[in-house]
């Protein structure tokens, strides 16, 4: 079937799913994974593998341990930064789990199993886009358990809702609002007021620290190794510790404290000037080399 053929179009976002990962892996040139870079003791049999293949092999072979880890890896990655494709390739690579997902939980369920199907799907691409830690083993299983998770969070809210008859008398206690005292974004605000935090490392920090984000593609947007984000990341870790603990984000800081804070911000500032500067140099040193080459 054609993927443009929207009358067949299945109604089921797995199901469509399905379809999109079929049109994009059929012949004459099915999408493949390059597994030249995994560890020689992967045993996967081909260095590259379209990805029906590759899926197949890994359904024979559930004690794989390492080469489902290293193509898991990558396929988060590429799904991260290499376009909406290697999205849909992950999420075909992982059908089978999918749908038998889809099935357990939707025996007995008196809604539309579409919606099932769409809950699962959703969990899916949550962790896949920002959850599942590269890091850490078993991504695969990390993204399973998130989509399976979705799947039975809408089941049972069969068995949670309690009818009422006048919702506007129920004793729900005060509606004021908390007062965002102490909230995570406008301590960081704050602590890049005084210096803790750079400017140019606010977004990044909310966006991995406390928006929970993949940590890719933000370090590709901002042009730094994930290793280099990463390490950053943890040093504003221990000064915002450092500085909780003193009082300075909760408090008021002393001018010497502030002068202090900026002057380190500072130091930090003409330390990364240097090693970009240092940097720039030797690409422009490799670039005269290849060249003469």
């Amino acid at each position: 079937m054609s993927v443009s053929d929207a009358t067949n179009w299945p109604t089921s976002a797995l199901d469509a799913a399905a379809t999109a990962f079929a049109a994009l892996t059929c012949e004459p040139a099915p999408l493949a994974l390059d597994c030249t870079a995994f560890f020689s003791d992967a045993g996967l049999p081909r260095p590259v593998m379209p990805l029906p293949a590759l899926r197949d092999w890994l359904l024979y072979h559930p004690r794989a341990y390492t080469a489902r880890d290293e193509v898991w890896r990558e396929l988060i990655r590429r799904a991260r930064l290499d376009g909406p494709h290697w999205v849909v390739a992950a999420v075909g690579m992982a059908m089978p789990a999918l749908q038998q997902y889809a099935a357990n939980l939707g025996e007995g369920y008196t809604g539309d199993p579409a919606d099932i199907d769409a809950e699962i799907l959703t969990g899916f691409l949550t962790a896949l886009r920002d959850r599942a830690d590269l890091t850490k083993p078993a991504p695969y299983a990390s993204l399973c358990k998130a989509a399976w998770r979705a799947g039975r969070d809408l089941r049972l809210q069969q068995h949670q809702c309690l009818p009422v008859q006048d919702i506007e008398h129920l004793a729900l206690g005060s509606r004021t609002p908390p007062v965002p005292y102490g909230h995570p974004d406008l301590l960081v605000r704050r602590a890049v007021t005084l210096g803790i935090v750079d400017p140019e490392d606010e977004q990044p920090y909310i966006d991995v620290r406390l928006g929970r984000r993949a940590i890719e593609p933000i370090a590709a947007r901002n042009g730094v190794s994930v290793d280099a984000l990463r390490m950053r990341l943890s040093r504003i870790d221990s000064r915002l510790a450092e500085a909780l603990a003193d009082g300075l984000l909760t408090g008021i800081a002393s001018p010497e404290t502030t002068a202090r804070l900026r002057q380190q911000a500072e130091q930090r500032g003409r330390r990364r000037a240097g090693r970009a500067a240092a940097a720039r140099r030797e690409a422009t040193r490799r670039h005269a080399a290849a060249a003469a080459a």
